[in-house]
This record gives structure tokens, sequence and C-alpha cells, in this order.
């Protein structure tokens, strides 16, 4: 079987067996602050485990691509070593939520895997939780008995809690798991040694196929195990793995799901893949990070300096490093590679095959970016070691942390040196940067503390700004040595942050006792819409009045729809290619990312400018659609945006059906008129390939042109109203200049002056040339222009000049390159010393450093100071 045809036959399996086939969530998570990835299948399920959402459908299955390079499950150092770990990957997994449960679940994993798959029976073993006492967990009985009736006793092993409890983090819903292992060696090593032997016992070819996960507890913060309400089943199979054991491969990159990949680049190197294992490695790496970089970017996630960015930005660059080394690509290469990867998930994953031109093109700036980066750290390690005999843990860092160097360059460019690399050092600062990192980003969750028996959190603030309703739920949360709480109210007007949209703020009142609290901001979260408050009221019972700032939700709606109509514009300008690659909608102001490979000209935003406004004064009637079916949305003309996860219902916003139609979960002015006016305030790059535009609207609007009004009035007082303000201004930048040029050259003569003066002056002591005085110049420049000229007329010159601009102290050191390298003088040096005198500081090269500082009666000291240097 093709891995194309084994993917199928796992969800027409599992459709047989009456699951809902879902699409696969983006690889970007967004309203779960605990991921930055989906890094397994359940993630997009997580509210529906936690009880926090309505079951739709109790039996589900999918592909779901996932992403391993963070946090806890980080396999990124040894993807391309290993012939089985990956940064992204599919999890092929099927899910009952308070359904069928354990019997189900195994017999229909055997009948999937011998069955359809026809895989050896006699290389398959399974794997059971054996209990724990320290917890009072029995052994799975229920789970041995189910196995005993498929497969010999001998092949049923006992897995302690670290491999056969599965938890989904330090808290929330967890339960023992029951694996597959399949067994890949050769008859004459399985003779040798019983593969029972190397089950979760890293071996490459004795590996995990399928998890099947049986939930049963929650896992509160104290740390202690309650019964779920509801069992569920959860399980994944890694789909790699899957296709590696079906069509008897010893790697998983010599299956069809690389080889593509792998035959590309080799072609393209003129290196055979499997000649040298340090070249098949850089050809995995490659072949396995351009799957995790383009879906990503394909996502939404763009490389950036930070969080989710930046990591998607180190995935590349290990790619871009390994070529470099390995493969002798020296020019960008790997954005090739798209096309080819966009083939092979044509009708599995068809968000890469639209998007696919975009993506390759932000990879082709991120390599050259990356290349010019690679040149300038090899030139640093060259120059460093120039002048020392070992690799300093700090230095190789600055090239990891600075250069994106990851350590096993920096140890390969020290073994063709014959040097070490102090790796404890490295090690030291690479845990003090994870500490800082750590401490900036700590946030301690406690657990939801119920207020009533309610489940459910509904929002009404598309019809309403408040409402009286009860508090389902609270918890408290600690960042950054702050205490806040968070409260889930049964019914909420508040917009919770999505879409770009901020949220909402307002008040609580509860009506008990009249006690009223802030709300500072609101956002959802695995399917709950949560309130952050500073302070408890004193009772959380009884009614509570809730009520949004209506001001600041009208300016956010105005700033919210204006970017429907600005994303419309921007296709009809630009073209079609278009597409939105982030947002803020706030009350101040929009901000709209978008797809676009050029700066746009000012013909151009005139042109998005007078078409939004246009259809603001049509004033456009909002047509709101809600309930739509996904399909039906679609196939009508709408817009999506890509790296979203939407449902099986949809809502749909219109302004005007030939003009602008998206799905949008945001709040919208009821008419295009409402927004006022739009005024676009800048233009500018973010990323490769994507611009932004920052615009406001409505009184935001009205206020700026009123300030620029105001400005104008004044400087045209300031010019004595002139008919023609823009000739007179230039005027008048004409004459500022010309009289500059003036007083420059005034300055030019009158240094020329001091020259004489100055080297007449000067103390000749073993052949240098001293002087250290004051003069009086106007500015810096001045100064520094005068320096160099004695420097260029007098040889071995030492001179300090000290001198007073706008009652500020400064002091110059120049020193004759001879000086520097003959007798050791550094201009640097000298100048911070100095300077201390003047209570300043400063610096410069060997040769030249200025200082400024506050005390002008320390201007004689450093003078007096400076003949120390001398001697």
């Amino acid at each position: 079987m093709t891995s194309r045809e084994i993917r199928q036959a796992y969800l027409d399996f599992f459709k047989s067996k009456g699951h809902q086939i879902v699409p696969s969530a983006p690889v970007v998570v967004k309203n779960d602050p605990t991921l930055m990835f989906t890094n397994a299948g359940m993630n997009q399920f997580k509210e529906l485990f936690l009880g926090e959402a309505n079951i739709k459908y109790p039996r589900v299955a999918d592909t779901q691509r996932c992403l391993r390079v963070s946090g806890k499950h980080n396999d990124l150092e040894e993807v391309g070593i290993d012939t089985y770990h990956h940064t992204l990957f599919e999890m092929l997994g099927n899910w009952s939520f308070g359904d069928y449960f354990k019997k189900e679940a195994i017999e229909w994993a055997w009948e999937l895997l011998t069955g359809v798959y026809q895989l050896d029976k006699s290389r398959l073993y399974v794997t059971i939780f054996e209990g724990d006492a320290t917890e009072s967990l029995q052994r799975d009985l229920e789970a041995f008995d189910l196995w005993k009736g498929l497969i010999s006793e001998d092949r049923i092993l006992l897995g302690n809690k670290k491999d056969n409890f599965w938890e989904m983090g330090d808290t929330g819903p967890c339960g023992p798991c029951s694996e597959i292992h399949y067994d890949m060696r050769s008859d004459e090593e399985r003779n040798a040694v019983s593969g029972a032997t190397l089950v979760n016992a890293d071996d490459p070819q004795v590996i995990e196929v399928w998890n099947l996960v049986f939930m049963q507890f929650n896992r509160l913060k104290d740390g202690s195990l309650v019964a779920l309400p509801a069992k569920h089943v959860d399980t994944g199979m890694g789909f790699e793995r899957l296709v590696r054991a079906i069509q008897g491969k010893s790697s998983n990159y010599d299956t069809d799901v690389f080889q593509p990949l792998i035959q590309f680049i080799a072609n393209k190197s003129g290196i055979p893949y499997g000649q040298d294992e340090k070249t098949d490695i850089a050809m995995r790496v490659l072949s396995d990070h351009i799957r995790a970089v383009s879906f990503a970017i394909a996502d939404g996630q763009l490389p950036s300096n930070n969080k989710a960015g930046y990591v998607i930005r180190r995935i590349l660059r290990r790619a871009v490093r390994y070529a470099y080394t390995f493969l002798n690509f020296k020019t960008p290469f790997i954005h090739e590679l798209v096309p080819v990867l966009s083939a092979q998930f044509h009708h599995v994953f068809d968000e890469l095959k639209q998007q696919e031109d975009f993506v390759e093109k932000v990879i082709l700036e991120e390599e050259v970016s990356f290349l010019r980066t690679l040149t300038a750290g090899i030139q640093r390690f060259e120059n460093y070691i120039g002048d020392h005999q070992s690799i300093d843990g700090n230095f190789a860092f600055e090239l990891f942390d600075t250069f994106g160097f990851p350590i096993d360059l920096t140890e390969l460019l020290a073994r063709e040196n014959n040097l070490q690399v102090d790796m404890e050092g490295f090690e030291r600062a690479l845990l003090a940067q994870k500490e800082r990192s750590r401490a900036a980003t700590s946030i301690d969750t406690g657990d939801w503390i119920p207020v009533n028996d309610q489940q459910e959190s509904q929002f009404i603030g598309y019809d309403h700004l408040s409402a009286h309703t009860e508090v389902v739920k609270y918890r408290k949360v600690s960042a950054k040595g702050k205490e806040q709480f968070q409260l889930v109210l049964a019914e909420t007007p508040f917009y919770a942050e999505g879409g770009g949209q901020v949220g909402d703020t307002g008040y609580l009142r509860f009506l008990d006792n009249n006690e009223k609290i802030d709300v500072l901001d609101s956002k959802k979260e695995n399917g709950l819409f949560i309130h952050f408050i500073d302070k408890l009221p004193s009772t959380l019972t009884g009614t509570v009045e809730a009520v949004v700032d209506e001001s600041k939700r009208k300016d956010s709606e105005s700033n919210h729809s204006a970017t429907h109509l600005l994303h419309a514009a921007l296709k009809e300008v630009l073209g079609d290619h278009v597409n939105q690659k982030g947002s803020l909608v706030s009350p101040d102001l929009l901000r709209f990312d978008f797809s676009h490979f050029s700066k746009l000209t000012y013909e151009e935003i005139k042109q998005i400018e007078d078409i939004v406004n246009r259809k603001i004064r049509e004033n456009i009637a909002l047509k709101e659609e809600r309930q739509v079916p996904y399909q039906q949305a679609l196939a009508s003309g709408v817009t999506a945006l890509f790296g979203e996860k939407y449902g099986d219902f949809v809502r749909i916003i219109t302004f005007e059906d030939a003009f602008s139609k998206e799905l949008c979960g945001g709040t919208h002015v009821k008419a295009t008129g409402e927004i006022g006016f739009f005024k676009i305030m800048s233009e500018s790059a973010v990323a490769a390939g994507v611009r932004r535009i920052e615009a406001i609207t409505g009184s935001k609007a009205s206020q700026v042109i009123r300030e620029y009004f105001e400005l104008m009035g004044n400087l045209k007082e300031l010019l004595n109203n002139p008919k023609d303000f823009v000739s007179s201004l230039s005027k008048l930048i004409d004459e500022n200049s010309a009289l500059k040029k003036e007083i420059e050259n005034q300055i030019r003569e009158r240094s020329k002056g001091m020259l004489a003066d100055l080297q007449a002056k000067m103390i000749h002591v073993n052949g240098i040339n001293f002087l250290a005085t004051k003069i009086d110049l106007p500015n810096l420049d001045a100064i520094k222009a005068l320096a160099y000229t004695l420097k260029g007329a007098v040889d071995n010159l030492f001179l300090v000049l000290a001198s007073e601009i706008d009652g500020k102290p400064n002091l110059t050191v120049m020193i004759s390159e001879e000086l520097v390298k003959t007798h050791q003088l550094n201009a640097g040096t000298i100048v911070r010393e100095l300077a201390k005198e003047i209570q300043g500081g400063g610096g410069g090269q060997p040769f030249f450093a200025t200082a400024g500082g506050k005390d002008v009666t320390g201007l004689d000291r450093a003078i007096e100071k400076a003949k120390d240097f001398l001697k």
C-alpha cells in the first residue's frame, strides 16, 4: 500500500465503525495558553475531555498534523540522526467521548492492524498499565483480559506509570493506556533476542505504532486524581511509523512519505542518498524540516524572533545549516522543496497547495537572510580562534543565541581547527537563558473551583451588552508576582479576545450586596469565556449584572468592520494573492497583516483608502448569518482565513455580497456608515512576503484629523500665514541650509587657525608628540575634524582635547595607529578612565574615542590625569 492508501484505509475503517471524520486542526494553536503548537491529536478535543463544550459527535476520527519541537515534547536534536523522530508528523486518531471504551478500542485496533493492513501478528506486542501503589492505581486487568482474547499472554507486557499512564500535562484528563509495538528486525535477529525485551527500550527497530489511551481521571492542581464524569477513548497512531511497518522499511525515511523529497535533494546536490551517513542525515533533516516549516507558515505562523515564530525560524535555520555544511548548498535551495511537498499533500491538507507560492517566497527570504548570518557567524568564529586556544562557553552561546548556530556546528568548526569547546560553560549560559525565559513567562494557574452545577458558558454579546447571569466557576492565577482571578459566567455579553479583536472590558455588579468588580479583559480558553478581575467579590453566589464598556466595544466594532472592507479593497487594488496573515482590532486602531511582496505606492494607498471610504459613505447594512453549514458557506464564495479552525457551522459577515463576505466570529457595526472615516497611518514590512497596514477610524480618526489641522495652523502662523505654505517652508529650509554651511565654513576656518597654536604647545617625549588641552569649538563634529586634521599632520600623536559644549563637559582622545601598536595605548581605555573626573563615561576605537559627563570642573583634572598615561 502507498502512504496515501494507508491513510485513506484508516479513515474509511473508522467511518465504517460510525465515526465522524473531521479535518485536521491547524498546527498553530489559538485559545490555549498552555500550547504553542498542536502536539497531539487530542488537542483540538481538549474542551470535550474537560466537559467545557457540547459533544456533537460521540465518535470521531481524523489525521492531525502535529509539531513537537518545544517544551516537554522536544525531539528536534534527534530528528534526522535516528530513523523515527520527526518535527512535524501525522497522528491518526479515533476518539470516543463517553461512548465506547476499552473493548471496542482494543478489538478495532487489532482488526485494522492485522485484518486491513495485514501486519504480521508474530511481530506485534502490546503493553498494559501495571498499576501504581503510590497513587492507589490498580493493574489494568480489563485491558489485559481483552488482549488475552486476541494475542498470546507472553506478548502482553506490563508497563509502568511513565510508559503506560498517559497525562495531558501537569493537570487535566488522564488515564491508563495500552501501547501496540511492532518488531521490524530480521528473522535471524528475532530468533536470537526476543522482541519482548526490546519494547520501550529505544531500539530503533522495535517501535511503538499505536497508543490507546483510556481517559478515566482528572489530575487536579494538588496532584490528586478524581474520576471523570464520563469515560473516553483517545488513540494516537504515528502515521509515518505505520507506513514504515506496512511497507517493511528499516527507516521512516525510506518510505514514500519522505523519499520524493529525499530524491529531489539528492538530485539537486549530486550526492546519492545511502552513500554516506553524514550526507544522509542532512537529507533526512531537510526532508523533515521542510514539512514543519511549510505547514506552520501555511497555518499562519511566520518565522520571527520570539515565541512560536522563533521555533519555526530555528527549525528552518537548522535545515539551512545542514544543507550548507554537508550538502554544499551555498545559495538558497530549501524553498524549492515546497512544490514537491505540496503535491504530496494535495487533497489531504490543501492549505499548503493553496498557498504554495507564498510559503515558497517566505522560506526563500529566510534562507537568504540566514545564509548572510551564517557567513557572518563563521567569520566571527574564525576571528575568535585567531586569539584563543579553546572555545569559551559564553562565546559558543553567543554564536548560538545571536547567529543561530546550533552548538554542534560550533563543535564541528572547533574540531576542524583542533580546538575544544567549553560545553559546561555553554550549558550554564543556556540554562541561565531558559531560567530567564521561564521566569518571564511563568504562570501558576489553580484548579477551577465550581460555584454552581452548570458547566456551559454561553456568549450572548452579539445581541446584548449587558446580562443578568451567574458565576459558574472561578480560579486564581499568579504571574510575575501578581495575583489575578478568572471567572466563568453562565451567560456573558463580554466578547472574548479572538480573530484579532481584543477582549471586552466593563464591570460585574453582584446584586446581593451591590458590590462592583471591574472586568479587565476577556479571553476564550478551550471553549470557556473567561473574565479577568483583580479581586474576588465577598460572595460569588446569586445574580450578577454583567455590563460591557459600550464606548470601547463600539470603537472596536468600527475597526473590525473596517478590516473587512480593507481586506476586500486590498484584493481589488493589489490582486487575489492578498490574504490576511494576522490582525489586531482594538478601540484605538486596527492593524492588518497581509501577503504581498512589495511596498505599497502612495497611489495604491490612496486607491485603497478611497475604496474603503466610499463603502463607508454608502452605509452598507451588515448582513449577518449564524449557524451556516461550513461547506455551504464555502460554496457561497465566502473568504475563509488560513490557520483558523472552523466548526461544522460558521458565522458569515457580509458587507455587500459582491464586495466583502468573510467567516468571522467578531462583533461589527450595523451599517458601514457607523465607521465614520478610515485613514491609513502607516504601511510597512513585518516579515518576508508580509506587509502591515495600521489605520484608524471613527472618533480616533476625527481626533487625529483635528490634531493635524491644529499643527498646520500653528506652522502657518509661524510663517506669517503665507499663501503657498509648501513654497514658503521650502524656502525657509533652503535658507537654513545655506546658513548652516556658512557657519560650518566659519568653524572650519577657526579650527585651521588653531592648528599652529596647538602644534606649538605639543610636548615631545621619547618619540611621542603629546598634547592635553582645553579648546573652544561649538560642536563635537568640529572637534572630531580638528583631531583628525592634527593626526594627519603630526606623527606619533597622543592627543587629549577637553571642551565644554552647551554646559556639558566632553573629552576626545586621538592616538596614532603606530602608537597603538608599539606602546599598546588604547584611546577607548584611556577616555573611560579620564571620564571618571567629569562623572561620565564613553568609549570608542583604539585610536579614537570620546566621552561625555556632568561635572565641567573635572576637565582640568582630566587633562592632568592624561599625563599619567604618557608616563
